[in-house]
């Protein structure tokens, strides 16, 4: 079995923390409350969920250890609400939260909804926490924005050489049509295309929506690809892999960073379909001190689940 996975990068600290607190509204209240905003139903629940759990769980350690700022007691309480992985509603839950719970900060963990508050977080004197990797986010200059991951543009190059060099150079394009999705295929086929490779293929599903992807993966099967590029939350990106498989596909699979290969093989029943992907390293399997410290402590405390990338970056910027 040969599984390609890139590190991803852990923090070992983070400075938010005084940025949450920096607005007078919230020195006047005993309770600060931190928003989220993120799919909590749908094809996307599972990576809304991860996101929250990191989130969660820093706050209940800080809770737990007492925070104090400027003599004052002060105590975190998450408010989260479902946007079902739409932008519009991202900003409908941004202003509520903001609005109605006071909170200093929103959490959002999809590019369309982190966009979408960047159009009024500044006049509404809000952090943005933003959970997706697209460069996009921060370089446009929002400076009340926090991006939290690293830029995806860096599993690019690995990635295709690796393919590439294993497969062969035609490419067929079946990821997900979110924006974040769009943003990988507009780095992505350059990269290709200038390492000698060719797109015959290109067919973007609704991974939040659809549960059955068996003919949008036929159609690009018939274009004869070497390797699919496929991404969006885990649990659909497993079943088009799966699909792809039972439709008799052999090549490999370039996956976007937002689906985990760990999380990927429950739905494909292990690993074998899997065989030949390349994706993210899943924080379970890095062996680093800090990540390997942090999955110990999240087993403990969720029935010895392991943890995700999700989980870790989003609690160490909490």
């Amino acid at each position: 079995m040969q599984i390609n996975r890139t590190r991803r990068f852990f923090p070992l600290a983070a400075t938010a923390l005084a940025a949450l607190l920096a607005s007078g509204a919230s020195f006047a209240q005993e309770v600060v409350k931190l928003g989220y905003t993120g799919p909590l139903s749908g094809g996307a629940a599972l990576y809304g969920k991860n996101v929250l759990s990191g989130i969660q769980m820093a706050v209940d350690e800080i809770n737990a250890s007492g925070l104090e700022v400027k003599g004052k007691k002060v105590k975190f309480e998450v408010v989260a609400l479902d946007d079902k992985y739409s932008p519009a509603e991202s900003a409908i839950n941004a202003r509520r939260l903001v609005q109605q719970h006071k909170t200093p900060a929103v959490f959002v963990p999809h590019s369309g909804g982190i966009f979408a508050l960047q159009a009024f977080n500044e006049q509404e004197k809000f952090l943005v926490m933003a959970y997706s990797s697209v460069p996009r986010i921060t370089d446009a200059g929002n400076k009340l924005t926090i991006r939290i991951p690293p830029a995806f543009t860096g599993y690019i190059e690995p990635f295709v050489k690796a393919q590439m060099k294993r497969y062969g150079k035609n490419v067929a394009l079946v990821p997900a049509d979110h924006d974040y999705a769009k943003a990988w295929v507009q780095a992505f086929v350059p990269a290709w295309e200038k390492a000698g490779g060719k797109v015959v293929g290109n067919n973007p599903m609704s991974y939040t929506k659809a549960t059955d992807f068996y003919s949008g993966v036929s159609r690009v099967m018939a274009d004869k690809p070497d390797v699919l590029f496929v991404g969006g939350p885990s649990e659909p990106t497993a079943l088009v892999i799966k699909q792809a498989r039972e439709l008799g596909f052999k090549g490999g699979f370039i996956v976007m960073d937002q689906a985990k290969l760990d999380e990927m093989a429950r739905v494909t029943n292990g690993l074998g379909m899997l065989e030949g992907a390349i994706g993210v390293l899943p924080l379970a399997s890095d062996s680093r001190p800090a990540a390997n410290g942090f999955n110990a402590k999240y087993k403990k405390l969720h029935d010895n689940r392991d943890a995700t990338t999700e989980m870790s970056l989003n609690y160490t910027m909490v």
